[in-house]
C-alpha cells in the first residue's frame, strides 16, 4: 500500500509517523511546499491554489489514499481537493480534535495559529463539539514557522507566548497545527502547573492516519515487516528529506529506511 501525506511544510510528518505505527510496510509519498509557507495568512483562494498543486504531485505517484496533514489546507481547500481527485483517490482531511478534548468536561485550550484562531471554522467547531466545557482560544504566532525551521530560540519564544495566554487551569490542549505536534512534549511543559494534574494533549495524527486505513479497507498490522518505500517531493521535485526534519524524532525515524526514488 502507498499512502501519500501533504501539508506546507514538515507538519505532515506527525502523521506520516502514524502511519507507519499502524502499518510499518506502507511506502509512503510526503508532498509539501515550503517557500510558499506560511499558507495562514494566505487568502482562502490562494492556499486552494498551492494545496492542490501540492496534492497533484502526490497523486502523480499513485497512492491509494491522500491525507491533508494542514489544518490550514483542510479549512479552505478540502473540498476542492476531494472535487479534483476523488473518487480516484481518497482524500482525508484533519479536524482539531475539540470533541475528545472537551469530553472530559474540563476547561480545554486550542493552540492554533492566528489565522485559525477565532475563525468561523473553528468557532463552529467549538460550538458543535465542545460541548459544556470552557474553551479558550489561543493564537500562537511564529510558532509553526520556527518548528518549520527547526529554531530553538524561536520555539521557545513562541511557547512562552502561547502558554502566558492559556488559563493555569486548563486540563487538556488542543493541538490546532498538525507543526505544533513536534514539539508536543515541550508545549505540555510549557502549559504544565505545579501541582495540577498532567495536562493532556489531543493531536490530529493518529485520527487521521487511522480513517486514512479505513478509507482503503485496510487494518493496522503494526507487526508487518518494514518497508523500505519513501519519496519526499518538495514544491513538487523528489528531494532529500528537508535537514530541519531531521531535529525531530518523526523524521528520523522515516529516514531510517533506504529513500525510493
Amino acid at each position: 500500500m502507498k499512502i501519500a501525506l501533504m501539508d506546507s511544510g514538515i507538519g505532515l510528518l506527525a502523521a506520516a509517523a502514524a502511519v507507519r505505527r499502524l502499518r510499518p510496510d506502507a511506502d509512503l509519498v510526503l508532498s509539501s511546499d515550503p517557500d510558499s509557507m506560511p499558507w495562514g495568512p494566505r487568502t482562502p483562494e490562494d492556499v486552494t491554489t498551492h494545496a492542490l498543486a501540492v496534492a497533484r504531485a502526490a497523486a502523480a505517484h499513485r497512492p491509494d489514499a491522500l491525507i491533508v496533514a494542514c489544518n490550514t489546507a483542510s479549512v479552505h481547500a478540502l473540498a476542492a481537493l476531494r472535487a479534483a481527485l476523488e473518487p480516484a483517490l481518497p482524500v482525508i482531511g484533519t479536524v482539531p480534535a475539540i470533541k475528545p478534548a472537551a469530553a472530559a468536561g474540563g476547561p480545554v485550550a486550542i493552540w492554533a495559529t492566528p489565522a485559525t484562531t477565532g475563525s468561523p471554522y473553528q468557532r463552529g467547531l467549538i460550538r458543535d463539539f465542545a460541548g459544556a466545557a470552557a474553551v479558550t482560544e489561543v493564537p500562537c504566532p511564529g510558532l509553526a514557522d520556527a518548528v518549520q525551521y527547526a529554531d530553538e530560540d524561536g520555539i521557545d519564544r513562541a511557547l512562552a507566548a502561547a502558554a502566558a495566554l492559556t488559563p493555569a487551569d486548563v486540563q487538556a490542549v488542543v493541538l490546532g497545527c498538525t507543526h505544533y505536534e513536534l514539539v508536543a512534549e515541550r508545549i505540555r511543559s510549557a502549559v504544565q502547573q505545579p501541582g495540577r494534574p498532567p495536562v493532556i494533549l489531543h493531536g490530529s495524527a493518529g485520527a487521521v492516519a487511522a480513517q486514512a486505513l479505513r478509507r482503503i479497507g485496510a487494518v493496522p498490522a503494526p507487526s508487518a515487516e518494514p518497508g523500505t518505500g519513501l519519496a519526499v517531493l518538495l514544491g513538487g521535485r523528489v528531494s532529500d528529506m528537508p535537514e530541519a526534519a531531521l531535529a525531530y524524532p518523526e523524521g528520523r525515524r522515516l529516514t531510517a529506511v533506504s529513500p525510493a526514488r
